[in-house]
């Protein structure tokens, strides 16, 4: 028995939690960096804005299958390839930065032959145009993303499964609050990391510093991860982005997911710096951009802190419906605080509850998804979530920034707080159909792998 009476997680989960930690540096490494080098370096706003929103297009795309992937071949493979992948996508932010300036090649592609097919003819403008495109910064940015999406699609649907293979109904909730802390925390570290390096060393030194950390995260995983998941002959079945798990428990999470992501990403951190700005909000004096950076931070660390709290109590009830509901309800709170905030106090507090909604749900709706969800198809599941988690992710910005342009902040906001309750309606709905009752029993559905003795902590 642990602190406070919590049993030591076991090795391999720490593992987990450390690699999926030090990965997500590489997340928000580039976020305090990009907008502001993008100027000096002559890349226009919108093409930040694909290369930042890069990886989660390509993990919508990539989540499904990455499911898939692991019901059919195990967690171990596609975890360390995960996050080996980020590691040396990160390391594409260093090469955006020393590629040689497309002019000092120019005499390189001069004394390139000329080619000829058909009416198509390629001299040196149109060799140096493709020397040009290869060395060019947002090339490098945009390939970096795009790969990022990629081993982070097979990082959270394996390291989801990872946290249900190694637990039971008593450790369930908790285990997935604390993965999912571990994943949460790695970005505002990156944030940090980049604010703080690229100021001291320069920006070179900060996406080097996070490419060490992405790259030591494949390797403890190599090291101290072994297989926990039980496969089977599956090869007849798809692995198609679109074929998402259609059963009800996947279904029924992940739009619960989808609500609250499209509330916390669409309405809060895509369109706080507008609001500090148009309410002169400041804090120690900061300028909009910097003062969203404290309160997204706030927000981050509340959702974290909250990740382990709903997890664990979670595990101590006979069912996890009530405190999934209790967070979603502090969720719509923060949202009705958050329009009606005013000032740094007002603000803080709804940023707070927010945080601590998002966080809340997290573990015990995981949690939930693992009771509900035979073993072999929890790859699948956890995939199936996160497509509509960041479906959910992808199209709140898209919505309310239009809306609040035309109807001001504190009517979307007051809307987004009914999101929470709708994804509670769903909820009881989903939970409902699946086993006839409202408050399931967190032994709903166990399994031999459940009992966490499927790998022995060394």
């Amino acid at each position: 028995m642990g602190l406070l009476g919590i049993d030591r997680p076991p090795t391999v989960l720490l593992a987990v939690i450390a690699s999926t930690f030090f990965v997500g540096f590489g997340g928000g490494v580039v976020f305090p960096i990009l907008p502001n080098l993008g100027a000096v370096l002559g890349i226009s706003a919108f093409m930040v804005g694909v290369i930042l929103s890069a990886n989660r297009w390509v993990r919508l795309v990539a989540n499904a299958p990455a499911g898939a992937l692991v019901d059919r071949y195990g967690t171990r493979t596609p975890f360390v390839l995960g996050l080996f992948v980020e590691g040396v996508a990160t390391l594409g932010y260093v090469a955006a930065l020393v590629m040689p300036p497309a002019e000092s090649l120019r005499p390189l592609a001069a004394s390139l032959p000329a080619l000829a097919a058909g009416p198509v003819t390629v001299g040196p403008e149109g060799w140096f145009a493709a020397v040009a495109a290869v060395v060019a910064p947002e090339t490098w940015f945009l390939i970096a993303r795009v790969l990022w999406g990629v081993g982070s699609a097979a990082v959270f649907a394996t390291a989801y499964t990872i946290a249900a293979d190694l637990s039971d109904s008593g450790s369930r909730g908790t285990n997935m609050g604390v993965v999912r802390g571990g994943i949460t925390m790695g970005f505002p570290a990156g944030l940090v990391l980049g604010g703080v390096v690229s100021a001291v060393a320069g920006n070179v030194a900060a996406f080097a510093v996070a490419a060490a950390f992405a790259l030591t995260a494949s390797v403890v995983a190599y090291r101290y991860v072994p297989e926990t998941h039980v496969t089977s002959d599956r090869s007849e079945e798809s692995i198609r982005p679109w074929d998402i798990d259609t059963a009800v428990p996947a279904l029924t999470v992940g739009l619960v997911n989808f609500g609250l992501m499209f509330a916390y990403i669409g309405a809060l951190f895509s369109t706080l710096v507008l609001f500090l700005g148009a309410n002169d909000i400041s804090l120690l004096g900061l300028a909009p951009q910097g003062t969203s950076g404290l309160f997204m931070a706030g927000t981050v660390l509340s959702a974290a802190c909250f990740m382990f709290v709903g997890g664990r109590i979670s595990d101590t009830r006979d069912s996890r419906t009530p405190i999934l509901l209790t967070f979603l309800v502090v969720s719509f709170a923060g949202f009705l605080l958050l329009a009606r905030a005013g000032s740094v106090a007002s603000l803080a507090l709804a940023c707070v509850f927010i945080g601590a909604g998002q966080g809340g749900t997290s573990g015990p709706m995981m949690a939930l998804l693992a009771d509900l969800t035979p073993d072999e198809r929890m790859g699948r599941a956890s995939g199936t979530n996160n497509v509509l988690g960041d479906v959910g992710g992808g199209l709140g910005p898209m919505v309310s920034l239009p809306l609040i342009e035309a109807v001001g902040f504190a009517p979307i906001y007051a809307a987004c707080a009914v999101l929470p309750l709708a994804a509670g309606a769903v909820l009881l709905v989903g939970v409902r159909r699946e086993t006839g009752t409202f408050l399931p029993g967190r032994t709903a559905r166990e399994s031999g792998s459940g009992d966490g003795s499927a790998t022995p902590d060394p």
